[in-house]
């Protein structure tokens, strides 16, 4: 069988053995793509559950996924190569770079990138099918639909993956098992089973349902006009028959479209409002707990998302950096370390992304760090221009530069050994001032003195 160009042969020889789909802890129940937890005590015997794609519905939720995949996505994802100095510079290779740039024949590298991490944040698990070409070079990824995809281990403790009918990923058949070596698996934190990793949904599955029924309580009591539900109270007593055709008739004439109608009430009928007051129910103060619960499970800032309280400083780059270490840097040496891995790159190459696109600084900044770091001589200025500013080498540039009173500690070092001075380049002798001389004929030895330090000073001087 072949699936994108890759003969499935190898898997025959031990597909024998048993093979058991690795299934989710207690916490799961079932199917761990799909189902996340319970919503409530014994939701799960009233057949509720919380859904991932019901969560996604809140506006919390959505936004932390699309901010960490785009803003992971934006970055530049290129071919590395290490010198024997442990520095990593980029380079174009025939058999690594195109996939880098054009991962399969639908997708661009963004929009594959912001898929990778949007199934990897709401499953908890990212697959990746290989294509190869001849060379046995892979040429094309697929990330596939996680809930399709279910790890099998054998019996020898080999692990195989079943994938069900993709036709987009170009998988025809209903089933079929591939081993290890043809997906590239990347997965969030494995509480249950290091081959399952779980979403944060998990963690934030009810801070996000209650926020969606917040929103459709005060969804509905809008509808409604803004006026609060009440009840119709009758002097006396009212048989059922008519309690209910009054019940019908304040409800088809004095509800949805109809709310602001005019109501007559007789024989001593009273309408009382019942509702909470806005003191009691706080719903605003429970929504933003609702919003800071998601987005702490995230990792992501609150003001990035939901507004609120900003930072009292005014440092980008700083602000930038905090985030990258604390929400984004674990993804992307995650997902750097898988490609490297599943693309199967020799040493010593690797994929790396380019955070300047991240951190980047306000222009004092860039200025800054520019002349500190040209002033140190770890850069050259053309370094500089080129990482701050955007601008292209200048003529004397490349080369960097150090003031010349700057001495290695070497070198002190041996002076305080020795005693002496350092040698540093003479400085021009001081002007001595003749004596003073009468100048007349007849003292022609001053006038010759006179001559000659004229003459000296012509030499020293110019």
């Amino acid at each position: 069988m072949e699936i994108l160009g890759l003969s499935i042969t190898r898997s025959r020889g031990v597909l024998s053995e048993a093979l058991a789909p690795v299934r989710s802890g207690a916490g799961l129940r079932g199917i761990w793509s799909r189902l996340i937890s319970e919503p409530s005590t014994g939701a799960w015997q009233r057949n509720e559950s919380l859904e991932t794609p019901t969560v996604l519905g809140n506006p919390t939720v959505f936004a932390c996924v699309d901010l960490i995949a785009r803003d992971i996505a934006k970055l530049l994802l290129r071919l590395v190569e290490q010198d024997k100095n442990g520095i990593w510079t980029p380079v174009e290779s025939s058999a690594f770079s195109p996939v880098l740039r054009k991962p399969n024949r639908y997708q661009t590298r963004i929009q594959f990138i912001e898929q990778w991490l949007s199934s990897k944040l709401t499953f908890g698990n990212t697959y990746v099918l290989k294509q190869r070409d001849d060379r046995n070079v892979v040429n094309g990824m697929y990330v596939l639909d996680p809930s399709r995809v279910t790890p099998m281990v054998s019996t020898s403790g080999d692990v195989y993956y079943e994938l069900r009918r993709d036709d987009l990923s170009e998988l025809r058949t209903d089933s079929v098992i591939v081993p290890a070596s043809e997906i590239m698996h990347d997965r969030m934190v494995t509480l249950f089973h290091p081959l399952v990793g779980v979403t944060p949904i998990f963690a934030c599955g009810l801070a996000a349902m209650q926020g969606l029924k917040i929103q459709d309580n005060s969804n509905n009591f809008f509808a409604n006009a803004a006026r609060p539900s009440g009840i119709l109270v009758a002097k006396g007593d009212m048989s059922d028959e008519d309690a209910a055709n009054l019940k019908a008739y304040y409800q088809a004439n004095f509800t949805g479209p109809k709310v602001g109608s005019l109501l007559l009430l007789t024989n001593g009928m009273e309408y009382k409002p019942v509702t909470v007051n806005p003191v009691d129910a706080q719903l605003i103060e429970q929504l933003q707990w609702s919003a800071e619960t998601i987005c702490s499970c995230f990792h992501v800032p609150p003001y990035k998302v939901v507004g609120g309280q900003q930072p009292t400083y005014n440092n980008v780059e700083a602000l930038n950096q905090q985030y990258y270490s604390q929400c984004l840097q674990s993804l992307i040496e995650s997902l750097e370390l898988v490609l490297d891995e599943g693309l199967e790159l020799p040493r010593p190459y690797g994929t790396e992304f380019d955070l300047d696109d991240l951190l980047r600084m306000d222009t004092e900044s860039k200025s800054k760090a520019a002349a500190e770091g040209i002033g140190a001589g770890a850069m050259a200025p053309n370094e500089a221009r080129k990482r701050f500013f955007g601008l292209g080498p200048v003529e004397g540039g490349e080369t960097p530069y150090l003031q010349q009173q700057n001495y290695s500690l070497a070198a002190l070092a041996a002076r305080d050994a020795s005693g002496e001075s350092i040698t540093r380049t003479p400085a021009p002798p001081a002007v001595v001032e003749p004596p003073p001389v009468v100048m007349n004929a007849l003292e022609p030895a001053a006038l010759l003195w006179a001559i000659e330090q004229k003459a000296q000073e012509v030499r020293l001087y110019g």
